[in-house]
C-alpha cells in the first residue's frame, strides 16, 4: 500500500549507499511517515545513482560537502565505516544538520567525548543507531522495568552470532551492491577480531543492557578464544545496585541466539531477539507477580530501522523526548567496551569512570 506521509516531514540526506543503507536506511526513509529522502551521497557515482534513483531521492551527490551545503537537507543519516562516524558527524553538526549515526558511535572514549562536546555546543539532535530500542517487544520490557517492576535484582543478556547467519540472511536479503570507489579506512578493520567483534556486536549488547537495567558502574570480564570463536563473559554492576551477566559469543555453532532475562521486585521479563534482518519483533514475556500471569506484545510492526528514523524525526520536528540512544548513551557504551577490554587484560574489575583510550 502507498505510504501516507505527514504534512511536515524531516528532509534527510543519507551518507553512504553501501550495504547498511541498502538493507536498512534507504527503505526506512522511503517508508517513514514523517521523513522525506531529500538526498543521497556516495563517492561512487554509480552506486549513488543506482540507489538514489531507485528510492526516489530528490538530489544525488558524490561529494559530502555539497550535500551538507544543500539548504533543503535538514538531517544526515550516517551509514559509512565505523572509523568515519565521528568526523562525518562533526562535519554535519558544524553545517547545522541534525544527525542519526550508525553504531558504534566512536572508536575510543576520547572520540566519543569530542563528539559530545560538538553536540552540546551546537544544540542539535544526535541519535545513535541502536535500533533495538525501537523493537516493540524490547520497548514493552523497558516500560515494565520503568513503571511496574520495582527494584531490579539482576539482568542476564546474551548476543551470540551464528556460523549460519549468512546462509539464513542471504535467503531473505537482496544481494548488496558494492562500488568500485568505496571509501574505506586504512588497513583491514577486521584483522583485529577482538576489536571488530566488540565494536560491531558488543555495542549492541552493551546498549541493550543499559537500556533495560540502567547505567553500568563497573565490569569484570573474561575472554576465551577457541577454534576461531570468541567468548566474553562480563559480570556487571549497575549504578542502581543490580547485578548483571553479559555473554558475547561469536560465532556459535547453532542458530542465532540473542536475548535477556530480567528479575525484579514485582515480576520478571524474558526476551528472545531474532536476527535483525528478519524484521521480527522480539518475543518478550512479561510476568506480573500480582496476577501470577504473563503477557506478550505481538509487535506486528517489527521494522525497527524505520521506527528508529521516525523517532529521530519526531525529536527534531516536535521536540519530544528522545527514545533512542543519545550521545550520552554513546559515550557510556564506548566506555563500557573499553572497560571490558581493560578488565580482560588485567583480570580485575574496572570502573567505567576510569576507562579511557580506544576500544
Amino acid at each position: 500500500m502507498p505510504v501516507k506521509k505527514d504534512a511536515r516531514c524531516l528532509r534527510v540526506g543519507i551518507l553512504g549507499c553501501g550495504p547498511i543503507s541498502q538493507f536498512a536506511h534507504l527503505e526506512s526513509a522511503q517508508k517513514g511517515r514523517n521523513v522525506i529522502l531529500q538526498a543521497v551521497c556516495d563517492v561512487d557515482a554509480d552506486l549513488a545513482q543506482r540507489f538514489g534513483s531507485f528510492y526516489d531521492a530528490i538530489r544525488i551527490y558524490n561529494d559530502y560537502d555539497r550535500m551538507l551545503a544543500d539548504p533543503q537537507v535538514e538531517a544526515i543519516v550516517i551509514g559509512i565505516s565505523d572509523a568515519f562516524h565521528v568526523p562525518a558527524a562533526i562535519k554535519a553538526l558544524s553545517a547545522g544538520k541534525h544527525v542519526l549515526c550508525e553504531k558504534p558511535i566512536a572508536m575510543s572514549v576520547e572520540e566519543a567525548e569530542e563528539l559530545k562536546a560538538h553536540v552540546e555546543r551546537t544544540g542539535l539532535v544526535l541519535q545513535i543507531g541502536h535500533m533495538l530500542r525501537f523493537d516493540p517487544g524490547i520497548q514493552a520490557a523497558h516500560e515494565f522495568v520503568t513503571k511496574e517492576m520495582g527494584s531490579l535484582l539482576a539482568l542476564k543478556a546474551w548476543y551470540c552470532d551464528s556460523t549460519h547467519r549468512y546462509t539464513m540472511t542471504d535467503a531473505v536479503q537482496p544481494v548488496p551492491r558494492t562500488g568500485a570507489k568505496a571509501l574505506k579506512p586504512a588497513g583491514d578493520q577486521k584483522a583485529d577480531r577482538q576489536r571488530y567483534f566488540m565494536l560491531a556486536h558488543g555495542s549492541h549488547l552493551v546498549d541493550l543492557a543499559r537500556y533495560l537495567a540502567g547505567p553500568i558502574k563497573s565490569v569484570q570480564a573474561r575472554l576465551l578464544e577457541r577454534f576461531g570463536a570468541h567468548c566474553w563473559f562480563v559480570d556487571t554492576e549497575f549504578e542502581n545496585g543490580a547485578l548483571g551477566h553479559l555473554d558475547l559469543t561469536l560465532p556459535i555453532r547453532m542458530d542465532w541466539h540473542e536475548g535477556f532475562q530480567l528479575y525484579g521486585e514485582n515480576g520478571s521479563a524474558t526476551g528472545k531477539i531474532f536476527n535483525p534482518w528478519y524484521y521480527k519483533s522480539s518475543e518478550v514475556d512479561i510476568f506480573r507477580e500480582s496476577s501470577a500471569s504473563s503477557e506478550r506484545v505481538l509487535g506486528a510492526d517489527g521494522h525497527f530501522y524505520r521506527r528508529q528514523l521516525e523517532g529521530f524525526a519526531d525529536v527534531v520536528l516536535t521536540g519530544v523526548p528522545m527514545n533512542g540512544a543519545s550521545i550520552e548513551d554513546g559515550v557510556a557504551s564506548v566506555r563500557a567496551m573499553v572497560a571490558i577490554g581493560q578488565s580482560v587484560r588485567s583480570g580485575k574489575p574496572v570502573d567505567l569512570a576510569d576507562a579511557s583510550g580506544p576500544v
